[in-house]
């Protein structure tokens, strides 16, 4: 998705893929339905990539029919796995049943989705279900959004069960995951165990910090500031953003951030440094902090690899999750096209299909809810240039 010239044919506005109006923009690209489909698994990468917008700019009356009838009959596996990637964009009331079937599908591709798509739409009556897979998923692309989808449903007892015990057991990898999960849905329950882990010397330590700060308690505020005194230098920015993030000295901990990735990104043998800090700005951002997004790009548009690169991912990473703080952003900054390539740089190493679909949803109906002749139209439109979609 992320060639910068390679929509050159398609600059004009992309309507969204849930607009009963979708003619209402300009001329669709020159592809069938059929025809896209059929090119979705194209070993030639721009081909892929045109057929998915081409796909992308049809109103769901046209194009989710013909989407559906392919998930089920086409012999491809990955063309499957794109045409479900696909469909979770679009607002069609036999998505939900589809994803249910998809959890249960041998494509580990297919199963990924459906449990990110559980995650975004919660529902509690497949939480049987969920707990089931649990026991047999060894996938270690499919148990993250396993996990992911357990999370949502946290305010079913079996729900924190599951995942309390997940948290403390298997490999770090998976538990790595399970400790994501539950900042990010602001598991209070799980606070005691994310305390446990965080005070143990280890390479979950950063992620148990930063996840108690998503969290929010601040009765994790003296087992952040002990790890001030004590945790590894590399660790010290996911002390400092779960800090920040719990709304305590937020201005002084920030500050420390963007002064450590400055040095980091200036100063040879610091790369580990580099991506602590980044990564720890990008969970601020996330959260709508727009100082430590503008710290990203002021930091990483002039910077050289290797530093350059987890920034860039720390720019796309927020933004799948922050798409309106990310077109904000880019909106009022004079280096707009310097910012974009920094994104689009980003994206590249997202590997994200499913939120960078969700992205470029938000984006689209971004587009359409600004005025016409506006920067934010201009720049939903730019981005989606930039960004191939």
């Amino acid at each position: 998705m992320r060639c910068l010239l390679l929509f050159i044919l398609f600059t004009a506005a992309v309507p969204p893929v849930t607009s009963s109006a979708a003619q209402a923009g300009p001329a669709q690209p020159q592809m069938t339905v059929a025809a896209a489909i059929g090119r979705l698994g194209d070993l030639d990468y721009k081909v892929r990539t045109r057929a998915a917008a081409s796909l992308r700019r049809r109103s769901a009356p046209e194009v989710v029919p013909a989407l559906l009838e392919a998930l089920e009959r086409h012999t491809d596996g990955y063309v499957r796995y794109r045409v479900l990637v696909l469909l979770s964009a679009f607002n069609h009331p036999r998505i939900p049943e589809v994803m249910r079937q998809a959890t249960y599908d041998p494509n580990d591709r297919l199963r990924d989705v459906a449990f990110s798509y559980f995650e975004q739409h919660p529902d509690p009556s497949m939480l049987d279900a969920f707990l089931e897979a649990l026991e047999r998923e060894t996938s270690e692309f499919v148990r993250p959004a396993l996990v992911r989808a357990i999370a949502a449903l946290g305010n079913e007892p079996r729900a924190r069960q599951a995942l309390l015990r997940e948290v403390m057991r298997g490999q770090d990898f998976f538990r790595s995951a399970v400790i994501e999960a539950l900042g990010d849905h602001k598991a209070a329950y799980a606070a005691d165990a994310l305390a446990q882990i965080a005070q143990l010397d280890g390479p979950l330590q950063d992620d148990a910090a930063l996840a108690l700060g998503k969290v929010g308690d601040r009765k994790a505020l003296p087992v952040l500031a002990g790890l001030q005194r004590t945790a590894p230098r590399d660790v010290q920015p996911a002390v400092a953003a779960g800090i920040c993030l719990l709304g305590v000295n937020c201005e002084t901990h920030r500050s420390f951030l963007i002064r450590t990735l400055t040095f980091a990104e200036d100063t040879a043998g610091f790369q580990p440094l580099v991506r602590s800090a980044a990564a720890a700005l990008a969970a601020l951002a996330a959260g709508g902090d727009r100082e430590a997004a503008t710290a990203l790009f002021d930091v990483g548009i002039p910077a050289r690899d290797p530093a350059r690169a987890p920034i860039a991912l720390g720019t796309a990473t927020f933004g799948v999750k922050n798409a309106g703080l990310l077109l904000s952003l880019l909106e009022s900054r004079a280096d707009r096209p310097a910012a974009l390539t920094l994104v689009a740089e980003g994206f590249d190493m997202l590997e994200e299909d499913f939120l960078e679909e969700q992205f470029f949803a938000a984006v689209r109906k971004a587009y359409w809810g600004a005025a016409e002749g506006s920067g934010a139209r201009a720049i939903a439109q730019e981005i989606i240039r930039a960004l191939d979609f």
